[in-house]
């Protein structure tokens, strides 16, 4: 199996991550596993971690509320606020921790995501730039395992594409 581009850049100047990863499926079906709940409850969680969606309204103003759950049950609160939405070639929306009703953590960083699906040959290309309101906010996430996180996430991805690829 070729190598798929995997890039995690952190721009300390502008408070941003910019991760672009290549995935071995097509744009279409890529975005599907980015948008769907049925699908992101499948991968969306850094191994041994699990998701599981209490909410989803996919549209420009909906959101998306989740958790990732250990396997001894202990779980992590997650919201997404869609801005907007432009059918496979991207979205835009706000990310934040938050409890299981969906109120938001003030004391967790909260960030803007800008992500981009775009044909790279057969494969497809996501670019998700991840943008912090200081410094200090984008350092802490890096602290939590922001990077390795993604990549076993991600590499959660490369397997859900395969099996329904095959």
């Amino acid at each position: 199996m070729n190598k798929l581009q995997f890039d995690f850049l952190a721009d300390k100047e502008n408070n941003t991550l910019t991760l672009r990863r290549e995935f071995a499926a097509g744009r279409q079906l890529v975005w599907d596993c980015y948008t769907k709940q049925e699908l992101l409850d499948q991968w969306f969680a850094p191994s041994p971690l699990t998701t599981k969606t209490k909410s989803m309204d996919f549209k420009n103003g909906g959101h998306w509320i989740y958790a990732m759950v250990e396997p001894n049950g202990t779980e992590y609160w997650g919201r997404m606020d869609y801005d907007t939405i432009r059918p496979i070639d991207g979205y835009t929306g706000y990310d934040a921790f938050c409890d299981p009703e969906g109120n938001i953590n003030p004391d967790l960083p909260r960030a803007h995501w800008n992500v981009t699906f775009t044909d790279k040959g057969e494969h497809a290309l996501v670019e998700t730039v991840v943008t912090y309101n200081s410094l200090a906010d984008l350092e802490t996430v890096i602290q939590m395992g922001m990077e390795e996180g993604m990549m076993s996430t991600l590499s959660r991805l490369d397997t859900l594409l395969e099996k329904l690829t095959k």
